[in-house]
Protein backbone atom coordinates (compact mmCIF):
# COMPACT_ATOMS: atom_id res chain seq x y z
CA UNK A 1 0.00 0.00 0.00
CA UNK A 2 1.11 3.51 -0.73
CA UNK A 3 -0.66 5.19 2.23
CA UNK A 4 -1.38 4.60 5.92
CA UNK A 5 -5.13 4.24 5.45
CA UNK A 6 -6.87 1.12 6.66
CA UNK A 7 -6.94 -1.75 4.14
CA UNK A 8 -10.33 -1.87 2.45
CA UNK A 9 -12.32 -5.09 2.48
CA UNK A 10 -15.42 -6.40 0.70
CA UNK A 11 -17.37 -9.24 2.36
CA UNK A 12 -19.63 -11.74 0.60
CA UNK A 13 -21.79 -14.26 2.46
CA UNK A 14 -25.52 -14.93 2.39
CA UNK A 15 -25.44 -15.58 6.16
CA UNK A 16 -26.14 -12.02 7.30
CA UNK A 17 -25.33 -12.62 10.97
CA UNK A 18 -21.94 -14.18 10.17
CA UNK A 19 -21.19 -11.44 7.65
CA UNK A 20 -22.05 -8.67 10.10
CA UNK A 21 -19.99 -10.35 12.79
CA UNK A 22 -16.92 -10.55 10.56
CA UNK A 23 -17.47 -6.95 9.44
CA UNK A 24 -17.58 -5.72 13.02
CA UNK A 25 -14.47 -7.73 13.90
CA UNK A 26 -12.56 -6.34 10.93
CA UNK A 27 -13.66 -2.76 11.63
CA UNK A 28 -12.25 -3.07 15.15
CA UNK A 29 -9.01 -4.65 13.92
CA UNK A 30 -7.61 -2.02 11.57
CA UNK A 31 -9.59 -2.77 8.41
CA UNK A 32 -12.30 -0.80 6.64
CA UNK A 33 -15.25 -2.81 5.33
CA UNK A 34 -16.36 -0.87 2.24
CA UNK A 35 -19.12 -3.21 1.08
CA UNK A 36 -21.09 -6.37 1.78
CA UNK A 37 -22.77 -8.75 -0.65
CA UNK A 38 -25.13 -11.68 -0.38
CA UNK A 39 -24.44 -13.25 -3.77
CA UNK A 40 -21.80 -13.45 -6.49
CA UNK A 41 -23.32 -10.77 -8.72
CA UNK A 42 -23.40 -8.21 -5.92
CA UNK A 43 -19.87 -9.17 -4.95
CA UNK A 44 -18.43 -8.58 -8.41
CA UNK A 45 -20.19 -5.23 -8.70
CA UNK A 46 -18.79 -4.11 -5.33
CA UNK A 47 -15.25 -5.26 -6.03
CA UNK A 48 -15.19 -3.64 -9.45
CA UNK A 49 -16.42 -0.39 -7.95
CA UNK A 50 -14.40 -0.25 -4.72
CA UNK A 51 -11.29 -2.17 -5.87
CA UNK A 52 -10.49 -3.22 -2.29
CA UNK A 53 -7.25 -4.67 -1.04
CA UNK A 54 -9.07 -7.77 0.17
CA UNK A 55 -12.22 -9.78 -0.61
CA UNK A 56 -13.55 -12.35 1.86
CA UNK A 57 -15.91 -14.73 0.09
CA UNK A 58 -18.14 -17.64 1.04
CA UNK A 59 -17.78 -20.47 -1.50
CA UNK A 60 -21.50 -21.33 -1.53
CA UNK A 61 -23.94 -18.49 -2.20
CA UNK A 62 -27.28 -17.93 -3.94
CA UNK A 63 -28.85 -18.73 -6.24
CA UNK A 64 -27.55 -22.27 -6.52
CA UNK A 65 -25.65 -22.64 -3.24
CA UNK A 66 -22.95 -24.42 -5.25
CA UNK A 67 -19.69 -22.65 -6.09
CA UNK A 68 -20.96 -19.16 -6.95
CA UNK A 69 -18.49 -17.57 -4.55
CA UNK A 70 -15.59 -19.50 -6.01
CA UNK A 71 -16.59 -18.52 -9.52
CA UNK A 72 -16.67 -14.88 -8.48
CA UNK A 73 -13.26 -15.28 -6.83
CA UNK A 74 -11.84 -16.53 -10.14
CA UNK A 75 -13.20 -13.46 -11.93
CA UNK A 76 -11.74 -11.15 -9.28
CA UNK A 77 -8.35 -12.85 -9.59
CA UNK A 78 -8.41 -12.37 -13.36
CA UNK A 79 -9.65 -8.77 -13.38
CA UNK A 80 -7.95 -7.47 -10.21
CA UNK A 81 -4.95 -9.72 -9.52
CA UNK A 82 -3.72 -7.34 -6.81
CA UNK A 83 -6.78 -8.01 -4.64
CA UNK A 84 -6.13 -10.55 -1.90
CA UNK A 85 -8.80 -13.24 -1.64
CA UNK A 86 -9.94 -15.31 1.32
CA UNK A 87 -12.44 -18.06 0.63
CA UNK A 88 -14.52 -19.32 3.54
CA UNK A 89 -16.14 -22.74 3.48
CA UNK A 90 -18.26 -24.72 5.90
CA UNK A 91 -16.67 -27.94 4.63
CA UNK A 92 -13.37 -29.11 3.20
CA UNK A 93 -13.74 -29.06 -0.58
CA UNK A 94 -10.51 -30.30 -2.10
CA UNK A 95 -11.06 -29.75 -5.81
CA UNK A 96 -12.35 -26.22 -5.37
CA UNK A 97 -9.46 -25.32 -3.08
CA UNK A 98 -6.80 -26.67 -5.41
CA UNK A 99 -8.26 -24.78 -8.34
CA UNK A 100 -8.13 -21.49 -6.44
CA UNK A 101 -4.77 -21.95 -4.74
CA UNK A 102 -3.11 -22.69 -8.07
CA UNK A 103 -3.88 -19.15 -9.24
CA UNK A 104 -1.23 -17.27 -7.28
CA UNK A 105 -0.34 -15.57 -4.00
CA UNK A 106 -2.30 -13.49 -1.46
CA UNK A 107 -4.87 -16.27 -1.20
CA UNK A 108 -6.51 -17.96 1.75
CA UNK A 109 -8.77 -20.97 2.12
CA UNK A 110 -10.26 -21.18 5.61
CA UNK A 111 -12.99 -23.22 7.21
CA UNK A 112 -15.70 -21.11 8.83
CA UNK A 113 -15.01 -22.86 12.12
CA UNK A 114 -11.70 -20.96 12.24
CA UNK A 115 -13.54 -17.66 12.51
CA UNK A 116 -14.50 -18.54 16.09
CA UNK A 117 -10.85 -18.02 17.15
CA UNK A 118 -10.97 -14.27 16.63
CA UNK A 119 -7.31 -13.48 17.28
CA UNK A 120 -6.11 -16.26 14.98
CA UNK A 121 -8.57 -15.24 12.29
CA UNK A 122 -7.48 -11.59 12.29
CA UNK A 123 -3.82 -12.61 12.31
CA UNK A 124 -4.48 -14.83 9.27
CA UNK A 125 -6.34 -12.04 7.46
CA UNK A 126 -3.43 -9.65 8.06
CA UNK A 127 -0.91 -12.20 6.80
CA UNK A 128 -2.87 -12.85 3.61
CA UNK A 129 -3.40 -9.14 3.01
CA UNK A 130 0.34 -8.69 3.48
CA UNK A 131 1.20 -11.19 0.75
CA UNK A 132 1.02 -14.65 2.30
CA UNK A 133 -1.09 -17.59 1.18
CA UNK A 134 -2.73 -19.58 3.95
CA UNK A 135 -4.46 -22.95 3.76
CA UNK A 136 -6.60 -24.30 6.57
CA UNK A 137 -4.79 -27.19 8.34
CA UNK A 138 -7.84 -29.42 7.89
CA UNK A 139 -7.63 -28.87 4.16
CA UNK A 140 -3.93 -29.71 4.08
CA UNK A 141 -4.63 -33.05 5.79
CA UNK A 142 -7.44 -33.81 3.34
CA UNK A 143 -5.25 -32.89 0.36
CA UNK A 144 -2.59 -35.32 1.55
CA UNK A 145 -5.17 -38.08 1.98
CA UNK A 146 -6.73 -37.33 -1.40
CA UNK A 147 -3.34 -37.37 -3.07
CA UNK A 148 -2.64 -40.79 -1.59
CA UNK A 149 -6.01 -42.09 -2.71
CA UNK A 150 -5.85 -40.71 -6.22
CA UNK A 151 -2.26 -41.34 -7.26
CA UNK A 152 -2.00 -44.79 -8.88
CA UNK A 153 1.66 -44.18 -9.58
CA UNK A 154 2.51 -44.64 -5.90
CA UNK A 155 2.53 -48.39 -6.54
CA UNK A 156 5.36 -48.11 -9.08
CA UNK A 157 9.03 -48.47 -8.26
CA UNK A 158 11.43 -45.66 -9.22
CA UNK A 159 12.64 -47.71 -12.21
CA UNK A 160 9.06 -48.39 -13.33
CA UNK A 161 8.29 -44.69 -13.12
CA UNK A 162 11.34 -44.03 -15.29
CA UNK A 163 10.16 -46.58 -17.85
CA UNK A 164 6.64 -45.13 -17.84
CA UNK A 165 8.03 -41.62 -18.35
CA UNK A 166 9.95 -42.84 -21.41
CA UNK A 167 6.80 -44.56 -22.66
CA UNK A 168 5.08 -41.19 -22.37
CA UNK A 169 7.77 -39.75 -24.61
CA UNK A 170 6.84 -42.36 -27.21
CA UNK A 171 9.88 -44.61 -26.80
CA UNK A 172 9.58 -48.28 -27.80
CA UNK A 173 10.85 -51.08 -25.58
CA UNK A 174 14.03 -51.17 -27.64
CA UNK A 175 14.44 -47.42 -27.33
CA UNK A 176 13.86 -47.56 -23.56
CA UNK A 177 16.44 -50.36 -23.17
CA UNK A 178 19.04 -48.15 -24.86
CA UNK A 179 18.15 -45.15 -22.69
CA UNK A 180 18.37 -46.92 -19.32
CA UNK A 181 21.08 -49.45 -20.28
CA UNK A 182 19.18 -52.70 -19.67
CA UNK A 183 18.11 -55.51 -21.98
CA UNK A 184 14.89 -55.30 -23.96
CA UNK A 185 13.62 -58.32 -22.03
CA UNK A 186 14.06 -56.43 -18.77
CA UNK A 187 12.10 -53.51 -20.19
CA UNK A 188 9.31 -55.89 -21.19
CA UNK A 189 9.15 -57.17 -17.60
CA UNK A 190 8.95 -53.59 -16.31
CA UNK A 191 6.15 -52.78 -18.76
CA UNK A 192 4.16 -55.86 -17.74
CA UNK A 193 4.61 -54.93 -14.09
CA UNK A 194 3.49 -51.33 -14.76
CA UNK A 195 0.35 -52.48 -16.57
CA UNK A 196 -0.48 -54.87 -13.75
CA UNK A 197 0.10 -52.35 -10.96
CA UNK A 198 -1.99 -49.73 -12.72
CA UNK A 199 -4.80 -52.29 -12.91
CA UNK A 200 -5.26 -51.86 -16.63
CA UNK A 201 -7.64 -54.32 -18.28
CA UNK A 202 -6.38 -57.17 -20.43
CA UNK A 203 -6.46 -56.00 -24.05
CA UNK A 204 -4.17 -55.28 -26.92
CA UNK A 205 -0.74 -54.51 -25.43
CA UNK A 206 -0.36 -51.33 -27.46
CA UNK A 207 -3.70 -50.04 -26.16
CA UNK A 208 -2.72 -50.84 -22.58
CA UNK A 209 0.48 -48.86 -23.07
CA UNK A 210 -1.58 -45.88 -24.18
CA UNK A 211 -3.77 -46.17 -21.09
CA UNK A 212 -0.68 -46.34 -18.87
CA UNK A 213 0.72 -43.20 -20.47
CA UNK A 214 -2.59 -41.41 -19.97
CA UNK A 215 -2.50 -42.24 -16.27
CA UNK A 216 1.04 -40.90 -16.08
CA UNK A 217 0.07 -37.64 -17.77
CA UNK A 218 -3.02 -37.21 -15.59
CA UNK A 219 -0.95 -37.41 -12.44
CA UNK A 220 1.58 -34.89 -13.69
Amino acid sequence: MTSSRAPQVVLADDDVLLREGIASLLDHSGFEVVGQAGNGTELLALVRSAQPELAIIDIRMPPGQATEGLQAARVIREELPGTAIIVLSAHVEVNEAMDLLASGERLGYLLKSRVTDLAEFIDTVKRINGGASVVDPSLVQELVRARRRRDPLDALSPREREVLALMAEGASNAGISQRIFVTEGTVEKHVRSILTKLDLPESDTAHRRVLAVLKFLEER
